[in-house]
């Protein structure tokens, strides 16, 4: 069956746009990354659908359809927007999905609120810039990305090099339009305060506590978080179950979205293992 996508939008401030898609019991939220919005969970709204689950992708505030804010990107306030969005939706829980920003996102949300996490799966996420760059170069790393932007350049000019760090080595043209498309429809001011606080972000020790049941998924071909970047985040969270796609960069939910459809639905649907499982799974499986 196809189902309609249908558009939302919740109450309070900032407003918070979703698509949702199907009628199941269950829901399921996809979390977009900093470059992104919500049509970039497009072929994951069908497929959670089509197997009896209700589907939503939001766009975070500042993105997409989302009302703009005032004053800093903070977490704490990200993961209240995502409880008001439950609560609209008369949810619970939910089952939750995030890439890269999303991933932190849920690393914040899942601390916070236990109670309201049926599984987490974060894809593509490090929970501390600050393990990997000293201050020095957190601010080298802000003043790169800052300076094209705040020197006049649009996302437009700059979309082709930001895919490029991005994408895997296999990126079709019907992928790299979308990407293109989400890039180009950015608004500077909340990229760049998304940006600031990814980069001071840091949640070592809050992962260290979340109990829910997660599934960590990370890309071969991803050069800006790494499996081995995985595999500490892996060795935070002993009880979660950890994969590696093959043949993907970070974005691996359109680069591969058949794999990462079914690798996420089954952990979804298969309940909590005895042991943690360690995956290396080819993305022409």
């Amino acid at each position: 069956m196809t189902w309609p996508v249908l558009k939302g939008r919740t109450g309070g401030s900032p407003r918070i746009a979703y698509e949702v898609c199907g009628q199941g019991e269950e829901l399921v939220c996809f979390l977009h990354g900093i470059g992104g919005n919500k049509s970039n969970w497009s072929d994951q709204l069908a497929y959670f659908a089509d197997r009896g689950m209700t589907a939503l992708a939001w766009d975070v505030r500042g993105y997409g359809e989302s009302d703009d804010f005032e004053g800093a990107f903070d977490f704490a306030e990200i993961s209240a927007d995502l409880l008001r969005l439950l609560d609209h939706r008369g949810a619970d829980s939910a089952h939750f999905v995030g890439l890269s920003m999303g991933g932190r996102i849920l690393m914040d949300f899942g601390h916070r609120h236990p109670e309201r996490v049926r599984s987490l799966t974060i894809c593509a996420a490090f929970p501390s810039f600050g393990k990997a760059l000293d201050p020095a170069q957190r601010e080298q790393y802000l003043r790169l990305r800052r300076e094209p932007l705040l020197s006049g350049l649009t996302f437009t000019d700059l979309a082709d090099s930001l895919i490029q760090s991005l994408a895997g080595p296999n990126l079709d043209e019907h992928v790299h339009a979308r990407l293109l498309e989400s890039i180009c429809a950015l608004r500077k001011p909340s990229y760049l305060k998304a940006l600031e606080a990814a980069v001071y972000f840091d949640r070592i020790r809050e992962i260290q506590e979340i109990r829910s049941r997660t599934l960590l998924l990370y890309a071969d071909g991803d050069r800006l978080t790494p499996p081995h970047m995985g595999r500490e985040v892996a060795a935070m969270m002993p009880q979660a179950e950890f994969h590696v796609l093959s043949e993907c960069g970070h974005l691996m939910n359109l680069e591969c979205p058949d794999v990462f459809n079914r690798i996420v639905f089954e952990f979804i649907q298969g309940g909590q293992r005895n042991t943690p499982a360690v995956h290396d799974t080819p993305s022409a499986a």
